[in-house]
């Protein structure tokens, strides 16, 4: 049982099992941060990054991890919840926000992040998401991630009462090669890490996740790790 007489302070990091979530759950831990892990059974078409999750809730020492389960691929609309929709493999197309955008789904996850941190204390919800390498999604941009602090900040007890949890998205700002340095530096297994929208044995290698990441691994000095994923 976890010693309540610890002082450091409580983080809740959002973990998809991909590299940039456990890159941000590195960062908090760095600074000095206690981590509850929560992850998303969200009808995603495979198990792959839920199981990396889990192996990197291991791997990283966090001291809970939760798997929710919200079923997002009830009403579809997104590619990586329907197997009916072809995965795109052509590029990040500029000001086009790809099939595999799904609706609401960072609102929906950041409001239950925000339940748990609150109902456990934890003062700060750590985000993995990026507006550089991030296939133009609407839900991983600076103005709503303000957005929506200004509405946790509204809609909480804590927050009312001036010591809400904060919204902390290091990467946001970062590309997918800084990404790979600090995990790197950091010691994050990115040999684990899931970011593949396919579910096959291997990684595809050519989705628009696949891309974005070997090409950073390979810019990073890190080829080697290029194509790999967990067994």
């Amino acid at each position: 049982m976890e010693d309540l007489r610890r002082t450091e302070p409580l983080a809740v990091a959002l973990l998809s099992g991909g590299l940039d979530s456990a890159t941000a759950a590195a960062l908090a831990i760095e600074a000095g941060h206690r981590v509850i892990g929560l992850s998303f059974d969200y009808g995603q078409r495979h198990r792959r990054e839920l199981a990396a999750a889990g192996r990197l809730a291991s791997a990283l020492g966090l001291i809970e991890h939760h798997v929710i389960a919200v079923n997002l691929a009830a009403w579809g609309g997104s590619s990586l919840t329907d197997p009916d929709l072809d995965l795109p493999a052509d590029g990040v197309q500029p000001g086009v926000i790809p099939s595999t955008y799904v609706p609401g789904r960072n609102t929906v996850f950041i409001a239950l992040g925000l339940s748990l941190a609150e109902a456990r204390g934890a003062g700060r919800l750590v985000l993995g998401v990026n507006a550089v390498d991030y296939s133009g999604y609407p839900d991983c941009r600076p103005d709503y991630l303000d957005a929506f602090q200004t509405l946790a900040d509204l809609a909480s007890r804590s927050g009312r009462e001036g010591r809400g949890t904060q919204l902390w998205a290091p990467l946001v700002a970062w590309d997918k090669v800084q990404i790979v340095r600090e995990a790197l530096r950091l010691g994050v297994p990115i040999g684990e890490t899931w970011s593949c929208y396919g579910g096959g044995a291997r990684p595809c290698g050519v989705c628009d996740s696949c891309r974005i990441r070997d090409g950073a691994l390979v810019a990073a000095g890190r080829a080697d790790l290029a194509g790999a994923g967990p067994a």
